[in-house]
């Protein structure tokens, strides 16, 4: 009976503390609810524009599949089946917690730039209906709001007290990353503006009923030990994530069993990643001056800085390739066994719960590596190359853009989760200007390194090999297939014809539902997606607070 009194106690000082917190696991409620607005998932995305609606006080309902901490059992729900390209186990690629994904997040900051808007007359189903130019003050409030000065288009040379690298202009771009190195922000239930969100944990979407004309009129939730309750709201934005947000327009709307914004055979269609490979080996002549020419640790005022390359937008145009990025990195060579120490701390990072203790564990630990880099960069790299007695290679290491590919999609697993609904199926697939995109960017490398008297580079076997579509590679990076970047599957575009979203991020085929994803990116370009995922929820939160 004690334990009791102190758990209940425990969660009352929880609500105190953290502002409106329910729990629907452990807090059965009495009566359903109503809002402004219903935002499901607590993420990147979802945090964001509940922030910024909560500042024209309407009432916000924020709801998280899962609790505070990671849980074995909720994170099921994430489950699902791989039957096209080598993928991830879908239950490990996203978490299910206050503050999603984030959690485990890496911190790289960097947005799209002004070609991925662009409609490309060499590559079918490229353009937004939007342009950079509508994003860029919304990414300016995405920096602020991450307390970085705002990465792109060449603005962080100069503050990190460097030249940009001597290559051609008009075929190679350098520049920086920024990155976000407070791990647990988005796991914080007290930050910013969250005080003024109604927030329900442990509560997954079950059931959205929709009105003939689209509308939604209420959400059906429900916790993984049978509680339940009804949301009605006038605005319900998804965002939960590329993969389960599909998942749900699919899965949860039964009087749409084709998937309600589906109406056009568009919905789960254009999945994309960001693919990571091993472009090729750099022979320099000088190894120190090639590690110093893509630094790959800065911090200057606090702030941590890495660099990387891509081609030239002039360059993409002219070549037909997309926008992909590498960055240069001493690395085992191909085939060979892995680095112990590697290896432990990739166990370390992937095998282990996501609970916040190991994430603190395994964060303070990368911490101290990265520190110890950034007073001596590049000279442990230099030194670890010579003692390795060729061990050690330079190699490029690929960020790649995916090409917007139909055939590349999720569909619904005849397996079933928890609470009933079917799981997520990925049929992921590559197209040949991938490859291709890659090839071309390292053939460009080389004739740079040629012209420029630094050395040579070696490209790798699998770019000139034709039975290739792509080569993972576990010796490359920690993430071997792919930046775990979810993007496509609602794509935005201008008629329903063509994607499920309109430009303002509202369902074509509903006019009270919205998503805030990375689902919505009609393409990917290279850079790491969650900046332009807070600039997209800042910008809708501008529309829906217009429309309230």
């Amino acid at each position: 009976m004690l334990k009791a009194h102190i758990a209940y106690f425990i969660r009352l000082m929880d609500c105190y503390v953290d502002g409106m917190i329910s729990d629907l696991a452990n807090d059965p409620l009495a009566a359903d609810l109503s809002a402004d607005v219903c935002i499901i998932g607590a993420g990147v995305a979802g945090q964001t524009l509940a922030m910024r609606l909560a500042k024209s006080n309407r009432k916000i309902l924020l709801v998280e599949s899962g609790g505070r901490d990671f849980d074995a059992q909720t994170q099921k729900l994430s489950g699902g089946e791989n039957i096209g390209e080598d993928y991830y186990d879908l239950e490990t690629t996203r978490l299910r917690l206050f503050g999603g994904t984030a959690a485990i997040w890496g911190g790289r900051c960097a947005e799209l730039d002004p070609i991925d808007f662009e409609q490309r007359d060499y590559l079918p189903h490229s353009g937004w209906p939007i342009t950079k130019a509508d994003l860029d003050p919304y990414y300016e409030k995405a920096y602020a709001a991450l307390g970085l000065e705002r990465a792109g288009e060449n603005r962080l040379w100069p503050t990190v007290g460097r030249e940009k690298p001597e290559f051609d202009a008009s075929k190679l771009d350098t520049d920086l990353w920024c990155f976000d190195e407070n791990g647990e922000r988005f796991t914080n239930v007290s930050r910013g503006h969250l005080d003024r969100v109604e927030i329900l944990l442990n509560a997954t979407l079950t059931e959205l009923d929709v009105a003939k004309d689209g509308e939604v009129r209420t959400a059906t939730l429900q916790s993984l030990n049978g509680n339940k309750v009804t949301v009605a709201a006038k605005t319900f934005v998804l965002a939960a994530g590329a993969i389960e947000t599909i998942r749900l327009l699919m899965a949860a709307v039964p009087n749409r069993p084709e998937g309600l914004g589906n109406e056009t055979d568009q919905l789960g269609r254009f999945f994309m990643e960001h693919p990571h490979a091993r472009g090729g080996e750099i022979k320099p002549k000088n190894l120190g001056q090639s590690l110093m020419v893509l630094p790959r640790a800065l911090r200057v005022k606090g702030k941590r800085y890495a660099a990387y390359l891509r081609p030239a937008e002039s360059f993409q145009r002219e070549a037909g390739i997309l926008n992909t990025s590498l960055s240069l990195a001493p690395r085992r060579h191909e085939g060979d066994k892995p680095d112990l120490m590697r290896a432990a701390k990739g166990k370390l990072k992937h095998d282990l719960p996501s609970t916040k203790f190991w994430r603190s564990t395994y964060k303070r630990l990368k911490t101290l590596t990265i520190k110890l880099r950034e007073m001596t960069d590049p000279w442990p790299s230099v030194f670890a190359m010579k003692k390795s007695r060729g061990k050690l290679g330079l190699y490029a290491v690929i960020r790649a853009e995916q090409a917007p590919n139909p055939d590349s999609r999720i569909t619904l697993s005849e397996d079933k989760d928890a609470l009933g609904l079917p799981l997520a199926k990925l049929d992921w697939q590559y197209s040949e200007i991938d490859k291709r995109s890659v090839r071309v960017l390292m053939e460009t490398l080389r004739d740079e390194y040629g012209r420029l008297g630094w050395g040579e580079v070696e490209l790798a076997p699998w770019l000139t090999d034709p039975t290739l579509d792509w080569k993972n590679d576990p010796l490359i990076s920690s993430h071997p297939i792919g930046g775990y970047h979810h993007m496509g599957g609602t794509r935005m575009s201008a008629t329903p014809a063509t994607g499920v979203v309109n430009a303002d991020c509202r369902l074509h085929a509903s006019p009270n539902l919205y998503i805030a994803s990375s689902s919505v990116f009609p393409t990917g370009g290279w850079a790491n997606p969650t900046v332009t995922i807070m600039a997209l929820a800042e910008r809708l939160g501008d529309h829906i607070d217009g429309t309230l």
